[in-house]
């Protein structure tokens, strides 16, 4: 029994080492998923962080170091900084619907091609969880906030104009800050088709 447990163990362990290397080689939103057959609630939110996972993929593909450094003016933000930013928005976007609270803690540094694949990953995981569901489980998807001993919460709606919105509108921000430093977007993304010309 002991030696199965070990190999079970062992199989589970190569499998998700796959499965993370395969998300590496090829992460989500290359292009936008397929449109839902319906207009739950779920699946009009899952479609918005859907369509902010594509605009994010390409506008975060292929930054060089002076991209990266790259800011607008002496008091403004780097680009790596927005960057920075949206990951944190993307975290608030997953925990949300995994119903866990955002919490003020110190996190490892990691690679820059890490944080945009946990990124990616963070929009994904919180559209699947969106998709399908009715207004009645919109209502126990709230944002929670525990800073020290006190807890706010706010509903759902806040998702969309806070985190959602905010995290669009930093991608523009990225749009502008890459072509002022001389890599500009893919010209082939289409935000409108979710899907981009090669």
């Amino acid at each position: 029994m002991k030696y199965f447990t070990l190999l079970v163990f062992v199989l589970c362990a190569l499998n998700l080492s796959s499965q993370e290397e395969k998300m590496e080689q090829n992460p989500p939103y290359h292009q936008i998923p397929d449109a839902p057959e319906s207009f739950e609630a779920g699946n009009v939110a899952a479609r918005m962080i859907d369509g902010l996972g594509y605009r994010y993929y390409w506008v975060s593909k292929d930054l060089r170091a002076e991209d990266l450094a790259y800011k607008p003016s002496e008091d403004g933000r780097t680009t790596m900084e927005t960057l920075d930013h949206v990951y944190g928005l993307s975290k608030t976007i997953k925990n949300g619907p995994l119903k866990l609270p955002n919490t003020r803690t110190k996190e490892a540094e990691i690679t820059w091609e890490e944080k945009r694949l946990a990124t990616l990953e963070n929009f994904k995981i919180a559209a699947d969880i969106l998709r399908g569901k009715g207004p009645k489980d919109m209502e126990e998807f709230e944002i929670i906030f525990n800073r020290g001993d006190k807890e706010s919460r706010y509903p759902f709606w806040n998702m969309i104009n806070g985190p959602i919105a905010d995290a669009i509108y930093h991608c523009g921000q990225i749009v502008a800050f890459r072509r002022a430093s001389g890599n500009p977007q893919d010209p082939g993304v289409s935000v409108f088709s979710g899907k981009t010309r090669e």
